[in-house]
């Protein structure tokens, strides 16, 4: 039988302003905000004697601080996300969670405000 495969998955939140400089006129290009939902999730083999894929937790407390950077400021002044799509959020969250978590293998960002998602698939 196959080793058995997991993926846990922690969310937070924040609230951010932002505007895409380059998307077409109208809403678009206004500085506006949204409440902004990230989850990661990690997957792989249960691991160790406590026999979990990684410590939810530490998930937790690194995923909340990388949405702390982001809470209650202007998004294009991120360095990465001067042009603050969905899909760049995606990557920005990625690229600082996966030193800590090699097992990363998704990340969604949601507006759920207005039903709106974009999911990242690493490999």
């Amino acid at each position: 039988m196959s080793p058995a495969i997991f993926e846990i998955t922690k969310a937070a939140t924040f609230d951010a302003a932002h505007q895409l400089p380059d998307g077409p006129q109208g809403p678009y290009t206004r500085l506006h905000g949204h409440s902004f939902r990230v989850e990661a999730t990690v997957r792989g083999e249960a691991q160790g004697k406590v026999g979990w894929v990684a410590d939810l937790g530490e998930l937790g407390r690194k995923l909340a601080a990388v949405a702390a950077e982001l809470d209650h400021g202007l998004l294009n002044e991120k360095a990465g996300l001067e042009s603050p799509t969905l899909e760049h959020i995606c990557l920005y969250f990625a690229e600082r969670l996966k030193a800590d978590f090699p097992g990363l293998s998704r990340v969604v960002v949601s507006r759920p405000t207005i039903n709106e998602s974009c999911a990242l698939v690493l490999g």
